[in-house]
């Protein structure tokens, strides 16, 4: 049992006695950037031993809980505070390893412009982060260690946590070096500045300085936010997805605007719809040109032949979406929809039988593993259907943590490497995976065994595997490999 205070200081000290000594090296890593200190400004210091931090991870899981309830409120808080003080140390640990790799990358004759790339890809793999998150929390890492001094001493203080650290980045990235430092000075989180206050005060405070310090820049970004719309798609729950678009004000309010029009124009004909599923049905309508949204769309429904044909509970798996009921599946290939959920009932019911279009592929696996069966070709690109074979096998990027979808089907063995044009070489990646790894450094191959696995190992030496996911029916296979 441990309250407020003495536990943090044992916890630090068993760190500190696991500390090694600093070695004279312009890549030492950045000590702690004192608020009086100047924007930038770094000193050599220390390194922590990874067993040293193994041992205070089994320390802090060994110890016992109280039951004074004071006492566990003032651990809650020393723990929120240490949590800050981690990311804070992973932002510093990433800016050296990126020193480390451009300093490892010039010894090798890399070119200046090409040095640091694949920085960001492994610090994602570090820390079990998808490559786009990675991205952002290495800009986060540099921006806090070089240029926000006052923000980073706040975090490594617990005064801020990551999140809200994350925002005052975000709001100063379109500022110069010098303005962002000036904005990070006057508002001085590490001084108090932000307690008790909420995520959008934190924002709205950013935002106010930023513009005060370079009312021209804000412009420019608010000018250049229209660049960025886009529309985007993600699973919910229950067999839904959220169809997201990033529009401009305009468009955005035009959009909706058209949509709530139509709504109330129905519903005062009696429509027995409410105003949202109303809506959310003109919306899949006016893009999709059909009622029921699936007519001349190739939807990749993945399932077993117990499933489609025996009532088998087994879930099946909706490309772009994941695992959804066996009978929401049969549901959607079948006529019969009697006493299954009212949407999808009126949405089956309504269409127009005649464009919706089924075909049936059957794909073979193997009877123990439930590996796709391979196939093989000699031509340098990947023809079509073994390149749908492959993407319903690997179903999102094969990269660990990487759940993007795929966008390029590639060698795993380069095929300027003698790669084969096979299955068992072949892998779906998301653009950005595909371009890390052919950095210098970077390497790939199948391994063997029952399920298709991929072993993907960085310039650091360290290996990742990555496992095709299971296919319907063949979950505890996987599961036990």
């Amino acid at each position: 049992m441990f309250g407020r205070g003495p536990w943090k200081s044992s916890f630090m000290g068993g760190i500190r006695g696991s500390q090694e000594a600093a070695v004279a090296s312009p890549l030492a890593l950045p000590a702690r950037v004192l608020p009086s200190a100047p924007p930038g400004a770094v000193a050599s210091g220390v390194a922590v031993s990874g067993r040293g931090i193994r041992e205070f991870i089994l320390e802090l899981g060994s110890r016992q809980i109280t039951a004074d309830s004071s006492a566990l409120i003032d651990e809650l808080r020393d723990l929120e505070d240490l949590k800050s003080a981690i990311s804070a140390r992973q932002a510093r640990v990433a800016v050296a390893f990126d020193l480390a790799q451009r300093a490892e990358q010039a010894q090798a004759g890399v070119p200046a412009a090409e040095r640091g790339m694949g920085v960001a890809a492994q610090v994602a793999l570090a820390r079990r982060e998808s490559p786009n998150k990675g991205s952002r929390l290495f800009g986060f890492a540099k921006a806090l260690v070089t240029e926000m001094p006052r923000t980073m001493a706040a975090l490594e203080s617990g005064q801020l946590n990551e999140w809200r650290a994350t925002l005052l980045v975000k709001e100063t990235a379109c500022l110069s070096v010098e303005d962002r430092a000036a904005v990070d000075e006057e508002l001085a989180p590490d001084a108090g500045t932000f307690d008790g206050t909420g995520d959008k005060a934190i924002i709205a405070a950013a935002k106010a300085a930023a513009y005060r310090r370079d009312p021209r820049s804000v412009a420019q970004r608010a000018s250049r936010a229209a660049t960025e719309r886009t529309v985007s798609l993600r699973p919910a729950p229950d067999t839904m997805t959220y169809l997201t678009a990033l529009l401009p004000v305009a468009q955005g309010v035009a959009v909706y605007a058209a949509l709530t029009r139509t709504a109330d124009s129905v519903r005062s004909s009696g429509d027995a719809r409410t105003r949202g599923q109303v809506m959310a049905d003109t919306l899949t309508e006016r893009v999709t040109g059909t009622s029921s949204g699936v007519a001349g769309i190739n939807l990749n429904l993945v399932m077993t032949d117990r499933t489609l044909f025996q009532g088998d509970p087994e879930p099946a798996r909706l490309e772009g979406y994941g695992i959804v009921p066996a009978e929401w599946a049969r549901a959607l290939l079948v006529e019969e929809q009697s006493g299954y959920e009212d949407q999808l009932h009126w949405n089956l019911e309504s269409a127009d039988r005649s464009e919706l279009r089924v075909l049936l592929r059957r794909l073979y696996t193997a009877p123990r593993s439930g590996e796709l069966l391979t196939m093989d070709s000699k031509a340098r690109f990947f023809p079509q259907k073994l390149r749908r074979f492959i993407h319903i096998r690997d179903n999102t990027c094969r990269t660990p943590y990487c759940d993007a979808p795929i966008r390029h089907i590639d060698h795993v063995i380069p095929w300027h490497s003698e790669g084969s044009t096979h299955l068992n070489n072949g892998a779906g990646l998301c653009g950005a995976c595909n371009h890390t790894k052919e950095n210098p450094g970077w390497t790939a191959k199948s391994m063997p065994g029952d399920v298709h696995t991929i072993r993907v190992s960085t310039p650091t030496g360290h290996s990742y595997k990555s496992k095709a996911p299971p296919l319907p029916g063949h979950k505890s296979t996987r599961l036990r490999n």
